[in-house]
């Protein structure tokens, strides 16, 4: 994956038997997986996206601790890297942790990432919303605010991450 005067960036890494340090945001786009060493491939979608890795939705996955190859493409952008299966779901999916990827590409996730957190707005490949007689910049503040508060009372064990997750979902359409 990487040419001669490229070098590869790492990416925080998450064990399996930690639980996750990044906040995670809803977020939808085509995967594809690939096994390193045998070179079998699952494809599926992301359902969320966070610093630290992605869950992939799948009927297939592979078992934890699998090295991994990673596209995921959204719009018109393409995301690769290297990971490692977290954890796995027998006909759900898989979470990946990131290991490493070029800087290009880390520079577009860090934008996806700022996008769906609500720090910066959305790209052109991600439609905007809009409601009569509001203005973009106060319904992104609102939604803003209502991103943190869904994602603090997450944390507090007050909402469910599944309530929570269909919540942050439905603010992002």
């Amino acid at each position: 994956m990487t040419s001669p005067t490229e070098k590869e960036t790492d990416i925080s890494v998450e064990s399996s038997s930690e639980k996750r340090r990044h906040l995670r945001f809803p977020f939808i786009a085509s995967v594809e997986v690939i096994e390193s060493k045998s070179g079998a491939r699952i494809t599926g979608r992301t359902s969320d996206l966070g610093q630290g890795g992605c869950y992939v939705d799948a009927l297939s996955s592979f078992p934890p601790g699998t090295d991994v190859f990673l596209r995921i493409t959204r719009g018109n952008n393409l995301f690769e890297a290297q990971a490692k299966v977290s954890f796995s779901q027998d006909g759900m999916g898989m979470g990946l942790a990131f290991v490493s990827a070029m800087p290009k590409h880390v520079k577009l996730f860090q934008k996806w990432l700022l996008e769906v957190s609500g720090e910066v707005p959305p790209s052109e490949d991600v439609p905007e919303r809009d409601a009569p007689g509001v203005t973009n910049g106060i319904l992104k503040e609102q939604d803003s605010v209502l991103k943190e508060l869904l994602i603090t009372l997450i944390q507090k064990g007050v909402l469910t991450e599944s309530e929570g997750k269909a919540m942050l979902e439905k603010l992002q359409s």
